[in-house]
């Protein structure tokens, strides 16, 4: 028969998670989800933030029934019970972080693989045939744009992102176009291929849920597909040097035709298309 205390625990506990589950659906928390990458990313900070939620309310309950039940009362003036040892409580709270970190890290490794971190990239790709010509090492980076133009049919836009103290550089190939901004059509893949020409830099766009790291030596391909059209910042967040706060740029998310004009405009070859 459970006593009273196991019967209070066990509902409190079930209350708790209830709790986490029910903040997790109701409170908005992150930026728009503008990227086919986004709703991966946010699976995992939901179940990180259902997890936090369950631990901090769990704790902050357990210290303050704590002070409440194990005050010291009026007219006590000795030294409370001395207690040594509990080898049960001891293996419950080394076994429950360690199953909790050993999921969250199998689980992160999964959502980073599904994200294509863990992915080659297609030699196929242009700046990949151009990196291996030239004997670079490359990083993988996030995103697999081979298997994006697969699954949409859509030609893969190339794109080479130049980093420097502290400004961004677009420059499309293609066209021969260098922009401050970046621009995109809507639904295409998008292969960036990133080179810093001093110090470590990084390119974040929250509403991607994309950061990479833009390494000097160390070129990195980045592929990514934007899902809803509007300007979105572009973010440096590696701390680059004394202007590094307003080293930002805008990425501009188009519907193909808009972006199709806007390219023709600045390009040196007009006769290029989608």
């Amino acid at each position: 028969m459970l006593s009273p205390t196991a019967i209070y625990t066990i509902l409190i506990s079930v209350a708790i998670v209830i709790g986490g589950i029910w903040a997790e659906d109701h409170l908005k928390i992150l930026p728009d989800i503008a990227s086919s990458n986004a709703p991966i990313y946010d699976e995992l900070f939901n179940v990180l933030f259902i997890i936090g939620t369950i631990l901090f309310v769990g704790m902050t309950a357990l210290v303050v029934y704590s002070l409440i039940n194990f005050r010291r009362k009026q007219g006590e003036t000795g030294d409370g019970i001395a207690i040594e040892d509990n080898l049960p409580l001891e293996i419950l709270w080394t076994a429950v972080p360690a199953v909790v970190v050993l999921f969250v890290g199998l689980y992160s490794y999964d959502i980073y693989e599904r994200m294509g971190g863990m992915q080659l990239q297609s030699h196929d790709n242009s700046h990949s045939h151009h990196l291996m010509k030239s004997d670079k090492r490359i990083w993988g980076g996030i995103g697999s744009a081979s298997n994006e133009q697969s699954s949409n049919n859509l030609p893969v836009i190339d794109v080479e992102l130049t980093a420097m103290q502290f400004a961004f550089l677009f420059n499309y190939p293609k066209g021969e176009i260098i922009s401050g901004e970046l621009h995109v059509p809507l639904g295409h893949s998008i292969s960036m291929k990133m080179e810093s020409k001093d110090v470590i830099h990084a390119f974040w766009v929250p509403e991607f849920r994309l950061k990479q790291d833009v390494i000097p030596g160390q070129p990195t391909i980045l592929n990514f597909t934007p899902t809803k059209a509007g300007r979105y910042p572009i973010i440096c967040a590696e701390l680059c040097g004394p202007y590094h706060g307003g080293m930002r740029s805008t990425v501009v998310v188009e519907e193909p035709d808009d972006y199709q004009a806007w390219f023709e405009k600045n390009a040196k070859k007009t006769e290029l298309k989608l």
